[in-house]
């Protein structure tokens, strides 16, 4: 089993690096063809790129909690949906000191829920994981570099104006300080995995800076939100759902994962859904922009999200995660 188990993970792997791969040999391409891609477009990608990273955190409920008991299991949902509605409220009415919790909280729960990915994806190979030095070095530029530092470059000030005003100036005088830091953090952790021979995680950490470097910063986030971060995740959904672990087991690593994806679609529709509500119900924090809307809520639910997977992500990271 745990060799068939790996071939989803291995699969991931593949596919959200190509992912960032062909990213950057697109905007490469434009940027040799002399083709500015507009403001419109990019937020219209990035709204793709929010869609598809959707689903990999609705279906909290079917791994955090067993169904019964029943009220157990309702206080759990109930919880859930009070934080997010709270930080929410939170985020629309206080945009700025709001945004910069997010940007850490998300920071953090990228980071280490990657670093958790990788661990499980060796015991799924039958190794041992990595010890919390080196899980802790990944995960500080794997989670930082693709929230951060896009921020950080001079293309986002257009973008913010268009999305949401009031976040312009979210870094203070403290800009260029972050970016050099935060590309110093990365090079540091780079040069010690290389020099340890961990070069898979060396990998990731030069795609992700790299990605975030010259992407446009919506770009930038769509692309390892939807593509990287959601689909190592979802990956990590499949040893938790019986359906797609017994897809894993017979062989099927394609339709394994896609088993863990569905469950959580209705979510896609429903963020999309609520985002229109909320535009029309409260012009002046939500008429901005479509993008601002979904932002609000996905950030909202984040929140439950990364309090729901911390004890997963602690397992995991431990190395004492094994599948049903």
């Amino acid at each position: 089993m745990a060799s068939r188990l790996s071939d989803v993970y291995r699969l991931t792997v593949t596919a959200s690096r190509s992912a960032v791969v062909i990213a950057i040999a697109a905007i490469a391409a434009l940027h040799i063809f002399k083709v500015e891609l507009s403001l419109s477009w990019q937020i219209a990608i990035a709204l793709i790129g929010i869609a598809l990273g959707i689903p990999h955190g609705a279906i909290d409920h079917l791994i955090s909690i067993p169904a019964h008991p029943r009220k157990k299991f309702i206080t759990y949902i109930m919880g859930y949906v009070v934080i997010a509605i709270a930080a929410g409220v939170a985020i629309a009415s206080w945009n700025l000191i709001a945004f910069d919790c997010v940007l850490i909280m998300s920071g953090l729960h990228f980071g280490f829920g990657d670093a958790a990915f990788i661990n499980e994806y060796r015991i799924s190979k039958e190794s041992p994981g990595e010890p919390l030095w080196v899980e802790t070095l990944y995960a500080l530029p794997a989670g930082f570099l693709p929230v951060i530092l896009p921020l950080t470059d001079s293309r986002t000030t257009s973008a913010l104006e268009r999305i949401r005003h009031s976040l312009i100036h979210w870094s203070g005088t403290s800009t260029h300080a972050l970016r050099f830091v935060l590309l110093l953090i990365a090079l540091l952790a780079f040069a010690i995995l290389v020099l340890t021979r961990r070069f898979a995680l060396a990998i990731d950490i030069a795609l992700l800076a790299a990605l975030s470097t010259f992407a446009p910063p919506l770009l930038a986030f769509a692309t390892y939100f939807g593509f990287w971060h959601a689909q190592r995740h979802t990956a990590r959904l499949v040893p938790r759902l019986p359906k797609a672990l017994n897809l894993a087991e017979k062989g099927a690593p394609g339709r394994a994962f896609l088993a863990a994806v569905t469950p959580g679609l209705y979510a896609v529709a429903g963020s999309f859904a609520l985002a229109g509500v909320l535009m029309a119900a409260s012009p002046k924090k939500f008429s901005s922009s479509l993008l601002w809307s979904v932002l609000v809520i996905v950030w909202a639910l984040t929140v439950p999200h990364m309090l729901s997977t911390a004890r997963l992500d602690r397992a995991s990271l431990k190395g004492t995660f094994r599948p049903r």
